[in-house]
């Protein structure tokens, strides 16, 4: 999916946000990894269990059960964008030698997201699951947005 959702409530915020599982380890190693590496703090975050996450769900359109989308979600000039499509944009925004992994953007995206998918739905066997959200530091509490982890 491309950034084709739109969400009017996110125009004019100039930090992009991702939303992920905070259940999930792949997904806290991947924020904590974000943080380390996003010299800019251009990013916030948000679990999509949280208030303030399942809001901007709802509001996107998306379905109430957070637990069917198998994404995080990035939200980016009042649009939004999941799986591959985020992935790529999240690491061409990091800079560096990471903005090279958008050149994958030309595979076209339902091979992408076959991909994608694979690894979401495997997720908490392959790399575990906690039944809290991330357990932040400082650091990280301080990149997510007010009642990101509620």
């Amino acid at each position: 999916m491309g950034m084709d959702r739109y969400a009017p409530e996110m125009e004019g915020n100039h930090h992009p946000v991702i939303l992920i599982d905070g259940e999930c380890h792949l997904c806290q190693h991947i924020t904590r990894y974000l943080v380390k590496h996003d010299k800019r703090a251009h990013f916030r975050f948000a679990a999509l269990q949280s208030r303030v996450g399942q809001r901007m769900l709802k509001e996107a359109g998306y379905s109430d059960d957070w637990n069917s989308l198998n994404t995080f979600v990035l939200l980016k000039d009042g649009r939004y964008a999941t799986k591959s499509g985020a992935a790529l944009r999240v690491w061409r925004a990091l800079g560096g030698w990471r903005s090279l992994a958008f050149g994958l953007i030309l595979i076209p995206a339902p091979i992408r997201d076959a991909v994608y998918d694979l690894i979401a739905r495997n997720r908490y066997r392959w790399f575990g699951r906690s039944d809290v959200c991330l357990l932040p530091t400082k650091e990280i509490r301080s990149r997510f947005l007010e009642g990101g982890f509620e």
